[in-house]
């Protein structure tokens, strides 16, 4: 769909694509197949529709106790989504446990993994679709697919795509982050009616009440033969609404406070008191009123309009509105297809202007995003929180910016370290060991620079803990091959700092407790950036390791067989590091810690280590 501010048009070809997928999620819920219904079409371009059934059963809804207490929540499966998960905070995303298992299911039990190669064969666009709870099933297979693509050789195929209509959240805040941060945020197209309760029912912890939700659920199913108020029982609707409601602002309020900056301790003391839920949106949401259809792209902004449409007015009967919020559920079809027929979306992705009131004189353009918003009814105060997470996101751009304006002054520093590691190598003693002796003014200059390069990825890191750049900053490659640069150069620095004053006496060894995040980050960076297994580019902690075991070695009460182990994964992490070209060829010289410590090992073991070969004839002739 079309992206920008104001007034924006679908194209014939998306509009086509919409209405058959909502036509197919409806007829999912009516198919005899129990798994998905697949429906291949040529126009507008040669395409495969999934569409996948709601389940109208609880358990696959919300599952309590072990999964994650009153919100059914759990760590995603990371063989199935290795993606999904936040490299700053080393944490991976929480999913919905539910959904994920049916999921899970799917792909165990039926044709769906056949049935999508076989489309991927004939050359057709893969697009994932459903209602309600179809509809977050059909976000964890088009995240499936992506994480295929990203291991495929193939740059030709095109990117899955996925359109929900009334769908519930699936995942939690890193779960958006990652998402953005690999660039499939545009992968996602979730349709909202302004009023329609379940896309905001995670919201509230269901598990609480699940006999009640049940009822709900058997209710709403298509194939119930009855669906009236009188029926439900209008105590339970209003209950129902009430507590999405009122969990719903209680997440809105937290999160704007926090986009405006307020910083109140109670802030995050809060979610230790009152669980809060962790769903968050992601993707673009088009909101669809009776005057047409309202699309978002800033998740914080999306929250909000989640929660504050959703409140009853002060005209309104409290009854109706919860009886209302339920029937939606159930309307999308001839809903999508009314607001299709009009001719234009409203876009209000450029939130810092979003008009707090009426004013005469306004665009337009204005004009239009005035009066969707009257349409969601919107207050001053839910336009306030608009305008704070449109502030928000600006914020993170420009810390971005400022990010940005110390690339080359890292650059800089970096190759300035670069000349030094070769005066070193002429020196004949190696940079790890030229800088951990600290004899000359290169010496002390090269010191100067590594702690200047600390406090500038120090702020970058502890900006990405805090969520403070945006999503995608992760993603950016250029960021990802200088840090690995700068981790591959300084690291060492580090480490022969530690040593040389004896910090390990007091703190214990650099691997433990010694290594700053900077380096834990930029490694895992790396191995995220390119799907490389954890912990699998740890030569910067080379002489880490190697200082390790020259105190082992040097302490007569350890015998060289408790050591081994760690002696044989080391030389057999440097012979492949030396091979590569990821370690210098200055550890090998003569007065290198690493081969004054090797030449300590037994001669029988040495003469079959693995990095013989690599010690010259000066070095093994000290055996």
């Amino acid at each position: 769909m079309a992206s920008g501010e104001g007034l924006t048009a679908m194209r014939d070809e998306e509009k086509a694509l919409v209405a058959l997928c909502c036509s197919v999620s409806m007829s999912a819920h009516r198919s005899p197949s129990s798994h998905f219904l697949l429906r291949t079409v040529s126009h507008p371009f040669p395409s495969a529709v999934f569409a996948f059934p709601a389940s109208w059963s609880v358990d696959d809804w919300i599952l309590a106790g072990e999964w994650g207490g009153p919100f059914g929540e759990s760590e995603i499966d990371a063989c199935l989504f290795p993606s999904l998960r936040s490299v700053g905070n080393d944490v991976a995303a929480r999913v919905n446990r539910a959904f994920l298992r049916s999921f899970q299911r799917l792909l165990k039990d039926s044709r769906l993994q056949a049935e999508v190669h076989r489309a991927l064969a004939e050359k057709k666009r893969i697009v994932f679709t459903g209602h309600s709870s179809g509809g977050s099933v059909s976000v964890l297979a088009a995240i499936w697919l992506l994480e295929q693509f990203f291991k495929s050789d193939n740059k030709d195929q095109v990117f899955p795509f996925c359109v929900t209509f009334g769908s519930p959240l699936v995942g939690d805040r890193v779960f958006s982050h990652a998402l953005q941060r690999q660039d499939w945020s545009c992968c996602f197209l979730h349709f909202v009616s302004t009023v329609d309760v379940i896309p905001r029912s995670l919201l509230a912890p269901l598990s609480s009440f699940k006999q009640e939700f049940q009822a709900i659920l058997h209710f709403l199913c298509p194939k119930s033969l009855c669906f009236s108020l009188n029926t439900i029982g209008e105590p339970l609707v209003i209950f129902f609404y009430s507590t999405v409601l009122r969990n719903a602002l209680s997440i809105s309020c937290h999160r704007a406070c926090l986009s405006m900056g307020c910083t109140n301790p109670l802030l995050e003391v809060i979610p230790g008191f009152v669980k809060l839920s962790p769903y968050r949106p992601f993707g673009t949401y088009v909101f669809c009123s009776d005057n047409g259809l309202v699309s978002l792209k800033n998740p914080d902004a999306i929250l909000q309009v989640l929660c504050y449409s959703f409140q009853l007015t002060s005209k309104e009967d409290l009854s109706e509105v919860a009886y209302r919020c339920l029937e939606e559920h159930l309307l999308y079809e001839p809903k999508i297809k009314k607001c299709l027929a009009m001719q234009d979306v409203v876009s209000m992705d450029g939130l810092e202007v979003i008009p707090l009131c009426l004013n005469d004189g306004i665009s337009d353009e204005m004009q239009s995003i005035e009066t969707m918003l009257e349409d969601l009814q919107l207050s001053v105060e839910a336009r306030l929180c608009l305008r704070a997470a449109g502030e928000w996101e600006n914020q993170r751009l420009r810390n971005q910016a400022k990010i940005d304006a110390n690339y080359s002054k890292i650059q800089e520093a970096l190759r300035s370290l670069s000349d030094y590691r070769a005066t070193c190598e002429i020196r004949g003693l190696g940079y790890y060991d030229t800088f951990k002796l600290q004899k000359d003014k290169e010496d002390f200059d090269a010191n100067v620079r590594r702690l200047e390069l600390a406090g500038l990825w120090d702020e970058i890191v502890e900006m990405l803990r805090r969520y403070e750049l945006p999503d995608n900053f992760e993603g950016r490659t250029d960021w990802v091959d200088l840090g690995t640069s700068y981790r591959c150069l300084v690291e060492p620095l580090d480490i022969a700092n530690y040593y040389r004053h004896a910090k390990n006496e007091d703190t214990g060894p650099y691997m433990v407790k010694g290594r700053p995040r900077r380096y834990k980050y930029t490694q895992r960076w790396l191995e995220q950036a390119h799907r490389m297994p954890a912990w699998s580019s740890m030569e910067s902690c080379f002489w880490a390791v190697v200082e390790e075991l020259c105190i082992d070695s040097s302490s007569s009460s350890r015998p060289f067989e408790e050591m081994k182990d760690k002696v044989l994964e080391l030389e057999k992490e440097a012979s492949m590091w030396l091979s590569s070209g990821k370690l210098g060829k200055d550890v090998l010289l003569e007065e290198s810690t690493f081969v004054k410590w090797w030449k300590t090992l037994p001669i029988q073991h040495r003469l079959g280590s693995c990095i013989s070969s690599f010690m010259n004839g000066e070095n093994m002739a000290g055996r």
